[in-house]
């Protein structure tokens, strides 16, 4: 793994200068590797003990992280009354959007996300207990790419099969693919980068981990029945396409089985999907972010899928608070329980 220079960022309790560790400049001209991903209701366990956290940003990102918990994946409640739990400190913009959360062999919970609209990094910090953050760190994944234009929506996975993180996003890098250029919005033509870590010190050159031969954001990994299955979006404007489809992932780091047909409803342009086996089911989540809402689908074969929009309640539902792009995993029902009684004030409004 490549060595990585310091750099530093302010704490949001004293202001105080920490040393992060960021990926070093010898990444550069580095090719970008494999990987966020939930992994569903352990099966070893019975499910009366496990509930759900939906961790997630409103409006812009600005104000921070929000969670909520369901004790069956469907009826969905704000924690500590809808107020922030973290507030974001790193990126130049300072923002907390699309968070992605997975719990590690550690005991600890492991979180990324996008910090800014048009810069080379990601965000990280850990928790024990979701509400609670270690001091955030900015990771400049695509330091070595002078001329990137975003790093968005990157995910983390725990590949125990190689005993380390997988994070992987969507970059656009001005020049390449140009098959597909001016076939998303603005100048976009996105394609999925990654890297892998164990000790989020040290990280591996990124590169790029997956080109399905079109402009792709929003890859996430599911299990279900104890089997991968890597979930994108076809960020395709030129024609319209902006839906959900799914391949088979026999390891996470590829390659990867031929894309299935669109899940979402055509013409519902959607974003940001997440999920779980819950059940005997795998339970889709999405954002219908032009009609203001999240669409819940279940599926028992990861070909056909149900739409239970229905059966799911997602607070403030078309009002500017409703619940964005985030991610949802199981966590015990006593850490739920917590969750519940959280009433923490940061100081900051939605």
């Amino acid at each position: 793994m490549s060595e990585l220079t310091p750099t530093t960022q302010h704490s949001p309790s004293n202001g105080t200068r920490r040393r992060v560790l960021a990926l070093s400049a010898a990444l550069a001209g580095a090719a970008l590797l494999p990987a966020c991903a939930t992994r569903g209701t352990p099966a070893s366990t019975a499910s009366e003990a496990w509930s759900y956290v939906f961790v997630h940003f409103v409006k812009n990102g600005a104000d921070g992280l929000h969670l909520a918990v369901s004790d069956d994946g469907y009826r969905w409640e704000r924690v500590n009354d809808g107020l922030t739990v973290m507030v974001p400190t790193v990126g130049k913009s300072k923002l907390v959007r699309d968070p992605c959360v997975v719990r590690g062999p550690d005991g600890l919970y492991h979180m990324v996300w996008t910090s800014g609209w048009n810069e080379n990094n990601i965000g990280y910090a850990r928790s024990k207990d979701l509400v609670h953050w270690s001091p955030q760190q900015e990771i400049p994944v695509m330091a070595h790419e002078p001329d990137v234009l975003n790093t968005w929506a990157p995910e983390i996975v725990y590949d125990d099969r190689r005993g380390e993180y997988l994070i992987h996003w969507a970059s656009t890098i001005p020049g390449k693919f140009t098959q597909t250029a001016g076939t998303s919005e603005e100048k976009y033509n996105h394609r999925i980068y990654a890297t892998t870590t164990r000790d989020f010190k040290n990280f591996t050159p990124a590169r790029v981990f997956y080109d399905p031969g079109f402009s792709v954001i929003d890859a996430t990994f599911i299990k279900y029945q104890g089997k991968d299955f890597l979930i994108v979006k076809d960020e395709t404007v030129k024609p319209p396409k902006k839906y959900i489809q799914v391949a088979s992932a026999p390891d996470l780091q590829g390659p990867f089985g031929v894309l299935g047909a669109p899940v979402t409803a055509k013409g519902l342009w959607s974003e940001g999907p997440t999920g779980l086996q819950i059940g005997d089911h795998a339970v889709m989540y999405f954002d219908a972010y032009l009609d203001q809402k999240y669409v819940g689908m279940r599926s028992r074969d990861m070909v056909n899928w149900e739409d239970v929009t229905s059966q799911m309640h997602f607070p403030d539902e078309g009002t500017p608070l409703r619940m964005r792009h985030g991610t949802v995993i199981p966590i015990p029902r006593s850490l739920a329980k917590q969750l519940r009684a959280t009433r923490i004030n940061l100081g900051v409004k939605p």
